[in-house]
């Protein structure tokens, strides 16, 4: 059965590499073979076949199991992203119903504080395809797939304020891409809460970068400054929150803020 077969895999070559065959054994049963051939030539024109021949039935097993397995993986994942968008949403969804009908001012501004950290979450999840694949992560990509998610939900048509983008070529970690989301999120909604009053036009940049001496990821606006706010907002839970990753990312917070804009930034020098 075998002579048969390789004269129907070799009829007129002088080599074969590594050619995959199926073939089924009466005694074995299906098999798969890799099979590698050669033609020696002798001086007196005698003429042999260097033959080897590897079983890889079981690795062609484990193979397809394997796809198999990181198929069933991949809709788990893309099911488990939906889940999360929707209780994520519904969460929202009940913490402005809740806000609404609270008659306490204390308990209103609570809710509402609540309801945009669960939004900084959820603008985050959407982001994080290459998150869940535990791949490093494009910045540049990522903050600017996350602002125009942010521009859309937190602006769309109702304010004059526009997110800008400005990041350098750099791939960080599942971490540190996580991190940096949840800071550029808490710094913008934070600018479009409080930098343009009165429907002022206003820009709020994002900004990375990267070189041998450290990274710096900062977010800047063109509003009224910290200076000009009634009454000078005392530092609330997104203070605390970017101080606390900026600390897990080993970095250093500089505020800036005048007249004419505020920018925060976070800065990591390479040791």
């Amino acid at each position: 059965a075998l002579r048969t077969l390789l004269e129907k895999v070799i009829p007129e070559h002088r080599a074969v590499s590594d050619y995959e065959v199926e073939h089924f054994f009466p005694l074995l049963g299906f098999r798969v073979m890799l099979i590698n051939a050669k033609e020696i030539r002798y001086e007196n024109g005698r003429k042999k076949m260097l033959l080897s021949i590897f079983d890889i039935t079981e690795k062609r097993a484990h193979e397809v199991e394997r796809e198999r397995l990181l198929a069933q993986k991949e809709l788990l994942l893309v099911e488990m992203k939906h889940r999360i968008a929707n209780s994520l949403q519904l969460i929202a969804s009940v913490l402005t119903l809740k806000a609404s009908t609270v008659a306490s001012p204390e308990s209103k501004v609570h809710l509402e504080d609540a309801h945009e950290r669960i939004l900084s979450i959820a603008h985050i999840q959407q982001q994080l395809d290459p998150i869940y694949k535990g791949e490093d992560v494009p910045v540049a990509i990522y903050l600017q797939a996350l602002c125009k998610s942010l521009a859309r939900s937190m602006i769309g048509d109702r304010k004059p304020i526009v997110i800008e983008v400005s990041a350098g070529a750099g791939f960080v970690s599942s971490d540190t891409a996580i991190s940096f989301g949840l800071i550029t999120t808490e710094l913008v909604i934070n600018a479009i809460k409080h930098a343009f009053p009165n429907e002022r036009e206003g820009i709020i940049t994002v900004t990375y970068r990267i070189d041998a001496t450290g990274w710096m990821l900062s977010v800047a606006d063109n509003g009224i400054g910290h200076t000009q706010m009634v009454g000078g907002r005392p530092p609330g839970l997104g203070t605390s929150i970017i101080g606390a990753l900026a600390n897990q990312l080993h970095a250093i917070i500089r505020n800036e803020s005048t007249s004419t804009g505020t920018k925060v930034s976070i800065l990591h020098a390479t040791v």
